[in-house]
């Protein structure tokens, strides 16, 4: 097995990726999960799955529940599935629209949202009428568009407790003749909730 820590944030060199299909960055994958709160029973959607490395992540730590992954890209779902072969795990992967998708899966205790097309409020409302109650609901966005509707969407449900905003902010050191520097990657806005 390529990783068989218990840790979230496996490093991005062990992931296949390609150049149009978005990865989470290991360290923002290590405080989603850390977000979602999971027990190894819990089943989770993974909405915008892109490369599928919040996915396998998912799959690690829910190994007696189950994890779904869901994009409107089929390469990008392609690649997922070729993650999930790599690592070893599996999950159930969905092309499509999540509008559309989320009616056809179960209740789960965790969504994380990584992509919303456009339709953040929409999404918000129907993932959160799709967590068990006690479950937890993780959005991660770094266009202010969508920060802005999905912390007003959050805000002003009935149905969420425990809001939580972090932004993350991460530099990276890169090693040169002379030294070491340090570049900035966009920073990213973690929203984190509990169903009532």
């Amino acid at each position: 097995m390529i990783w068989d820590n218990k840790t979230p944030g496996i490093p991005d060199e062990f992931f296949l990726r390609e150049e149009e299909v978005p990865i989470t960055k290991e360290e923002v994958r290590s405080i989603v999960i850390s977000k979602l709160r999971l027990k190894e029973t819990n089943s989770v959607i993974d909405i915008g799955c892109g490369s599928g490395s919040i996915t396998v992540e998912l799959c690690l730590q829910c190994q007696k529940g189950k994890v779904f992954g869901v994009d409107l890209d089929l390469q990008a779902v392609n690649l997922t599935k070729k993650n999930l072969e790599q690592f070893k795990v599996y999950a159930e992967i969905k092309q499509g629209d999540a509008m559309d998708i989320l009616e056809s899966l179960p209740f789960v205790d965790g969504i994380v949202i990584g992509g919303t097309t456009g339709r953040t409020e929409e999404l918000i409302d129907r993932s959160i009428n799709k967590l068990n109650n006690g479950g937890r609901l993780v959005i991660t966005t770094i266009l202010i568009e969508t920060m802005y509707k999905a912390m007003k969407t959050v805000n002003e449900s009935n149905f969420l407790e425990d809001i939580d905003f972090t932004q993350i902010i991460i530099s990276k050191g890169r090693r040169t003749k002379t030294g070491t520097m340090l570049l900035a990657r966009n920073p990213v806005l973690v929203i984190s909730a509990t169903k009532k």
